[in-house]
Formats: C-alpha cells, sequence, structure tokens
C-alpha cells in the first residue's frame, strides 16, 4: 500500500557515483523531529556514526544563541530509509522541484549530529529561531546498507584545521585580535611568525606559531585589567619587546643573520613551552614590580637557553623532546621565576616538588 502522508520539501537534485541525492533547506522547528537521535532505539549496525559527545552540546547551543546575527552551520547529510520521489518543475531533465519524502521513512544522521542536538537544544531557549533554516543533503539508502560506510567516507579525509588558524581568523575573540596586532606590530614579532600551522617544519624561516604567541600573550595579561585593547597590546608589545631585547637570537634570526632552523634546533626560548612560560612569569612580574620588571628581565641573557642544558630536563625538555604540557609550562616558569628572584605559589611549589621526586626516584 502506498505511503499517504509525505515530508514535502523544495530540493535541487544531484548526481554523485551514479546516484541521485537531494539538497534542501530545512526549518531548524523541523530538524528534532524528522531526525531522531536515540542511541537507546538504533541497532548496533544503524549506529555506524560516532557516539554523541553530550559535553559538545550545550557549547554548540550556546554559540547559536549568543551569536544570533552570525552562527554559521554547515549542512547535515541523512539517509533515508525509503523511496524518495523527485518531482522537478518543468520537465524531467530539471534538476530544481519538490522532493517527497515518505513519513514512515527512517531518518538517520550521516554527519551532522552534534549539529541536530544543538539545534534542539538551542530553540528550547530560543524558540523563535525555528524559521531559520539549515542545508540538509538526503541520500535514499533502502535499508541503511550504506549509512556506515557513508559515515566512514565523509570522515575519511576531515582534517581539523591547525589551532593557528583557527585563532587567526576569530573575530569574535578579544584575543585573537590583541595577538593579530601585536604580530604586526612588535618588532621582535615581525615577519617571524607561521599564522597556519601549529608546528615549524626544518625548512620555515619563521621562529613562532601564532598560537604560541597568542596562548603566552593570554598568560601575560591574566592577572591585569587593561582599560582596554589599545592599553593591553601596549603592555604586550613593551613586555615580549624587553624579552627579545636579551634574547639576540631572535632578532639575528629577524634580520637574516642566522637560521632559524638552527635556532629552533640548538635553544628553546623561540618554542612555545618556553614562551607560555615567558607570559607566565610576566604576569607575576607586572603584579609584584609593576615599575622595576624591565630591569628584572635582564637576567634571561644570563640564562643557558641550549636545549641540551640538563637544568631543562623534565622542565621543558621530556624525553629529549619539547613538552607544552600544563606542569611543564610551570616547570620552565618556575625556573625563569627563580634565577629573577621571584617567589614561587604555593601550586608552583607543589608541582616543583613533584619533579624532584621524581628525579630522585628515577635517580
Amino acid at each position: 500500500m502506498a505511503d499517504t502522508f509525505h515530508y514535502v520539501f523544495p530540493a535541487i537534485r544531484g548526481i554523485q557515483a551514479g546516484r541521485e541525492y537531494y539538497v534542501s533547506m530545512c526549518p531548524l522547528r523541523l530538524i528534532p523531529r524528522i531526525f531522531l537521535f536515540d542511541e537507546e532505539e538504533l541497532t548496533a549496525e544503524l549506529r555506524a556514526q560516532r557516539t554523541l559527545n553530550k559535553a559538545r552540546v550545550p557549547e554548540m547551543a550556546r554559540y547559536m544563541t549568543d551569536h544570533r546575527d552570525s552562527y554559521v552551520f554547515s549542512a547535515i547529510t541523512a539517509s533515508v530509509d525509503a523511496d524518495l520521489v523527485f518531482e522537478p518543475e518543468g520537465g524531467q531533465e530539471q534538476n530544481l522541484g519538490t522532493l517527497r519524502i515518505p513519513m514512515t521513512g527512517t531518518f538517520i544522521i550521516n554527519d551532522g549530529q552534534h549539529r541536530r542536538a544543538a539545534i534542539e537544544m538551542a530553540l528550547r531557549q530560543r524558540p523563535e529561531m525555528g524559521h531559520e533554516t539549515i542545508a540538509v543533503v538526503f541520500f535514499s539508502d533502502i535499508g541503511l546498507a550504506r549509512s556506515q560506510q557513508m559515515f566512514a567516507d565523509l570522515n575519511r579525509y576531515a582534517i581539523r584545521p591547525s589551532t593557528s588558524i583557527s585563532i587567526l581568523y576569530d573575530h569574535r575573540d578579544d584575543a585573537a585580535e590583541l595577538t593579530r596586532r601585536l604580530v604586526a606590530e612588535a618588532l621582535p614579532f615581525r615577519d617571524l611568525v607561521e599564522t597556519e600551522r601549529n608546528n615549524l617544519s626544518l625548512r620555515s624561516r619563521r621562529l613562532f606559531t601564532f598560537s604560541a604567541i597568542y596562548h603566552a600573550t593570554n598568560a601575560l595579561l591574566s592577572e591585569c585589567e587593561p582599560e582596554d585593547m589599545d592599553a593591553a597590546l601596549t603592555v604586550a608589545r613593551a613586555f615580549w619587546e624587553t624579552v627579545a631585547s636579551h634574547l639576540p637570537e631572535w632578532e639575528q634570526v629577524r634580520r637574516g643573520r642566522i637560521a632559524s632552523s638552527e635556532v629552533r634546533q640548538d635553544l628553546i626560548h623561540s618554542h612555545g613551552v618556553v614562551l607560555h612560560a615567558f607570559g607566565k612569569v610576566g604576569a607575576t612580574l607586572l603584579r609584584e614590580d609593576p615599575d622595576g620588571w624591565r630591569e628584572r628581565l635582564t637576567v634571561l641573557a644570563e640564562i643557558d637557553w641550549s636545549r641540551s642544558n640538563p637544568v631543562w630536563a623534565g622542565r621543558a625538555v621530556v624525553r629529549g623532546k619539547l613538552s607544552k604540557a600544563t606542569q611543564n609550562v610551570t616547570l620552565t616558569a618556575n625556573y625563569i621565576k627563580q634565577q629573577l628572584g621571584l617567589a614561587l605559589s604555593a601550586e608552583d611549589r607543589r608541582v616543583e616538588d613533584s619533579l624532584h621526586r621524581n628525579l630522585h626516584d628515577a635517580a
């Protein structure tokens, strides 16, 4: 018996691998109704997609509701266990028309289950968003035999963008804007910052990554509250230019006198863990010695920044490699603080004591 009731969508027909698929705009209010996602009701075969990470959903919903005028969600891709009927406008060769989907069909999301859950949560808070739309790509998949392979194929070549470029392109984050201006205006960073990648290749002429400067500057300003962006930029620029004045290799790389790869290979002071440590030390200096912090940084020129220096073992260097882990940033900052005559906090001391215990046990 033919199905009597259908969902009806205006749609565009396309072809991939010889099979028709359809793209439509679906009102947000319909998304939770037609795309059910109850893992307990799905058989193991249909749970080919990843398990829903419920911790991500509130953050995504807040993104929608907090940025009503600028949020962006990409299309949801779904398989439908039913015969889809496409009625072209003006003739069978036309690809613009109406898509009819039997209400008895089962919808399985191949890509976009977190978007679907976030939409449902956002609509509870802002039901007026229900009239807005999201693109949906429909595939007919009788028996849903291809749903697992579709999920695998859709995610096979998906690569998460680097932290550096994600921050660079984030115009809602004031700290990202500050870092963009800092990189453009502060002499130590000019022409030496990799903005697209989290790591520098051996052939790269850059000395720093954008993400490393971002995290380090956030740490620097974490304990002070400049009045505005310009004030924050003034503080950050003054700090990094003072640090650079005691690390001559940075300027030598900028002037092309030595290769950046040589500095990165032999010394540690341009790497993310040390930059972050500089930021933490700077925050303490700005708080405890707001008038004399510049003079105290002269000690940086006396520190042996060689990767081979045994003092960095277990601090910045772990099993021969630099580590950006939180405890390694703290341990690196601890050593710099001690050289500058700064007292360690209770948390700093706890991490420091743990290092000494580990070194003693290893011995």
